[in-house]
């Protein structure tokens, strides 16, 4: 049965609620303070890239089933559901700043209908929940929570298929009724209290976080021994109690919600009286992998100050032009850091832009690589790997490439004539 829905913020995680529940048959009508944001996405222009989102906004507009406002009472008019899709800016010690939590419920908290629900999508610390049924101050309205789990680039497949919905309340009458927004999707339901509901999301990321700072390790091992790292992940992934996702080695990792979550579930740990070092260990050698990456770069050109360094890659992925973050951001500002001119390039990101001082975005692949005296590879955009490699050993200055993604033809870069260093694989020279 479609529902009347408010989705309060028009960011990465909100319109991606709104734009799909408007996509099930709810009628969703999205808040923002933002007006020229508003009117951008009222006309239909989505201003982050997300593959499918764009399609899902016309579309609920097209059909009246989505809209955005800037006015509180508009968007909460009989509403029964009220999503918050808030920011949650971060300090040093892992910490969570909720002003924009509690403004937003002080702006919506006369305005909702008695009964209605109010939902925490976004991720929030533990105990969020009753910080918000706090704010707002209304008795006879219910909150829960109900995490997003959304990867970008792939965010609005992953609301539609979703491996879980968690859904965490006090009463489960009203988790029922949240989960009746999901009706039409097949997925397990998680029905929980709102303090588990908020930690499972911290613990996921956590935890594939963990396996990835534990497969980067892993290389280093496999380059220090001769080991091949892609022949001795296929050997683990094998094992069912293992599997095969999350261990591909990289440039370290990234985004928007893994360095956030990992440190707020150290944080959480730290106020609980629990010392949580296996984790912490994970977030040093994610620290260390972007070290190594540069490393590897000094290996093959020496000194770095005043070398061109060519970039391909600056989004944290493929598929998505945010830089939070990204891995390769943070690399490149070591590569600066150390006296390099890096030039780069990404199909996401705007020519012209500077990510951070002492870097240049340019138009083409290959213009970053023109003259180079190697290129690094941070970003797997399948265009990287279908590049032509005579023409690549034609533009740099010196024929050297760093693969911190694995993603490029190892063979191919060696028949002509490449020096190359990777992430752990044996016969690249390392």
């Amino acid at each position: 049965m479609a529902a009347r829905v408010a989705v309060v913020g028009t960011g990465y995680v909100g319109l991606t609620t709104g734009a799909c529940l408007a996509h099930l048959g709810h009628r969703v009508v999205c808040l923002d303070v933002d007006e020229p944001k508003v009117a951008q996405l009222s006309a239909g222009v989505v201003p982050i890239l997300e593959e499918g989102l764009d399609r899902l906004v016309r579309e609920g507009l097209g059909t009246d089933k989505l809209s955005f406002t800037t006015d509180v009472g508009d968007a909460l008019a009989d509403a029964e559901f009220v999503f918050l899709c808030l920011p949650t800016p971060q300090a040093d010690d892992g910490s969570a700043d909720l002003s924009f939590v509690r403004a937003a419920c002080a702006s919506i908290a006369a305005g909702l209908d008695p009964g209605a629900v109010v939902i925490n999508k976004s991720t929030v610390p533990v105990g969020t929940t009753a910080t918000v049924a706090e704010a707002l101050g209304r008795p006879d309205v219910h909150v829960v929570s109900n995490p997003e789990f959304l990867r970008q680039g792939t965010a609005v497949h992953d609301f539609l298929n979703p491996d879980r919905i968690v859904i965490g309340a006090d009463d489960r009458d009203v988790a029922l009724r949240v989960a009746s927004l999901y009706l039409d999707l097949a997925a397990p339901w998680v029905v929980t209290d709102p303090a588990s509901a908020e930690l499972i999301k911290y613990v996921a990321n956590s935890f594939l976080a963990t396996k990835l700072s534990f497969v980067n390790a892993v290389a280093a091992v496999s380059e220090a021994v001769g080991a091949d790292v892609e022949d001795v992940i296929r050997g683990v992934g094998h094992d069912r109690r293992i599997g095969h996702a999350f261990l591909q080695p990289g440039p370290g990792w990234g985004g928007s919600c893994l360095p956030k979550d990992t440190s707020a579930l150290a944080h959480i740990a730290d106020n609980a009286g629990y010392s949580f070092g296996l984790l912490r260990a994970a977030i040093e050698v994610n620290f260390q992998q972007f070290d190594r990456i540069v490393d590897k770069v000094e290996e093959l050109v020496g000194s770095l100050m005043g070398t061109p360094i060519a970039v391909w890659g600056i989004t944290f992925k493929a598929g998505t032009d945010d830089l939070r973050g990204s891995p390769a951001v943070q690399i490149m500002q070591r590569l600066v850091e150390r006296g390099a001119d890096v030039r780069a390039y990404d199909p996401g990101v705007e020519t012209g832009s500077r990510p951070l001082d002492g870097v240049k975005v340019v138009g083409d692949m290959f213009e970053a690589a023109d003259s180079a005296s190697a290129l690094v590879v941070l970003t797997e955009w399948p265009e990287f790997r279908q590049a032509d490699m005579e023409r690549l050993h034609s533009a740099l200055a010196e024929p050297n490439v760093v693969d911190a993604r694995n993603l490029l033809d190892l063979d191919a870069l060696l028949r002509h004539g490449f020096s190359v260093r990777s992430v752990g694989r044996s016969n690249s020279g390392v």
